[in-house]
């Protein structure tokens, strides 16, 4: 599946969610992330992300597509965690 993920969290989390999110997804902008993702994976995705946030004060939202397929971006100015080839 692909998954797009934002979050908003206090300040004094950031690095840990940051981190975490990296070894699940591709980081494109300062809290958003995006890539395909295996079920297993996003399930221990969302307990790591659980254990960081604070529920009262924190977000983090997903946004599950079934295949990348499906789906499109754009980016205006600079993009960042754009694709690379590598031969």
């Amino acid at each position: 599946m692909f998954v797009i993920m934002t979050y908003d969290v206090g300040v004094e989390r950031v690095a840990r969610a940051l981190k975490v999110a990296r070894k699940y997804l591709t980081w494109i902008q300062n809290s958003v992330f995006e890539g395909e993702i295996t079920r297993a994976k996003f399930e221990r995705l969302k307990v790591e992300m659980g254990k960081i946030i604070d529920t009262e004060k924190d977000a983090v939202v997903f946004y599950i597509f079934r295949t990348k397929m499906y789906t499109s971006r754009e980016t205006m100015g600079i993009e960042k965690g754009k694709e690379e080839t590598i031969i």
